[in-house]
């Protein structure tokens, strides 16, 4: 079992794979330790996977893993922490905006005894007004509604423990949040200075559309930070204000009417009775809505342990010690 495990998600990178690679290979054999590179084809249309391949076919210490479709940043890191043996986890971008020689400092971090170590681009070169206003904003509603106080969580550049890492379920574009998740289960984060670089090769990914994707994402952490182990306290709370607001007004109504028996209730108080009906069936609602949610939720994603991804194979040398591990989509081995 290697000590570091390096994941990296690729979606159209073929200028940039073999070069990361090569610089990725350095560092690391300089750190001194045992390690692997978990390198995720995320459903890549041009030559990424084919380079992949034949870096897999000449280092054992790369593990490729590749997904059938673009599933996204969020799934293509699951699939890489998920197939990631090392006692420690680092994920990077494949776009060679993060600096592989910064990767010590990261180890260093989990060495001390901290369970997320998060980059933080410090001095930001990106586009002042799509990128750094956006992302700063994005970055401080983030650390006010999570309580986790770091200053980037976009960045992918990040260290984990293994245990911690895999008590975290990704899906969506959770992986911002992975320190906000992470927090929830305690562990210690710190957060060190990283280099924002211009890419050198190929095309970004990104635009100002994921910026609005995330204000709604913060919506989903605050609720799972403070309610993911009893959702009904959310719901209930609501559904039960609607229902003892709703009966007091229809009680009110049912009082007028006994000591008034000639009095037309409806023509007399008509929207406060619509009211009190709205109110009771809105408060049955959020009740219903809130229980039928948190089941699906946990029978999807915990019940049957379904991944937001689909594999199509996993690449790896075989080495003389153990069987191929080059599977075809339904499982059968070469």
């Amino acid at each position: 079992m290697p000590k570091y495990s390096i994941v990296v998600p690729f979606h159209n990178e073929e200028d940039n794979v073999t070069v990361l690679y090569a610089r990725l290979k350095q560092v690391m054999e300089q750190v001194g330790d045992t390690f692997e590179l978990v390198l995720v084809d995320d459903g890549s249309s041009d030559r990424t996977y084919k380079l992949l391949e034949e870096i897999a076919a000449v280092d054992s210490r790369v593990l490729v893993v590749k997904l059938r479709r673009n599933f996204g940043q969020t799934s293509a890191l699951a699939a890489g922490f998920d197939n990631a043996s090392g006692e420690f986890i680092l994920a990077m971008d494949g776009d060679l905006q993060h600096d592989p020689n910064e990767i010590p400092n990261f180890l260093e971090k989990l060495e001390e005894g901290y369970d997320v170590v998060s980059g933080w681009r410090k001095e930001r070169i990106d586009n002042f007004v799509m990128r750094r206003i956006p992302s700063r904003c994005a970055n401080w509603l983030m650390a006010k509604l999570s309580g986790v106080d770091i200053h980037d969580f976009g960045t992918t550049f990040k260290a984990y423990r293994h245990e911690v890492i895999q008590n975290i379920p990704l899906y969506g574009e959770m992986h911002r949040f992975i320190p906000a998740l992470a927090s929830w289960y305690g562990a210690s984060i710190c957060e060190i200075p990283i280099k924002n670089v211009h890419r050198e090769r190929g095309k970004s990914h990104y635009g100002i559309g994921r910026t609005f994707r995330v204000f709604f994402d913060l919506l989903t952490i605050r609720f799972l930070l403070k309610y993911m182990s009893r959702p009904l306290h959310f719901f209930g709370t609501f559904g039960a204000l609607g229902i003892l607001f709703g009966g007091i007004i229809s009680t009110l109504l049912l009082g007028m009417k006994i000591f008034n028996p000639h009095q037309n209730v409806m023509d007399a108080h008509g929207p406060l009775f619509v009211i009190a009906g709205v109110l009771i069936l809105g408060g049955i609602q959020l009740l219903a809505i809130g229980l039928l949610g948190e089941l699906q939720v946990r029978h999807y994603y915990t019940g049957q342990q379904r991944t937001p991804y689909a594999i199509d194979r996993i690449v790896r040398l075989r080495t003389p010690e153990e069987p191929s591990i080059l599977s075809d989509r339904n499982g059968d081995r070469f």
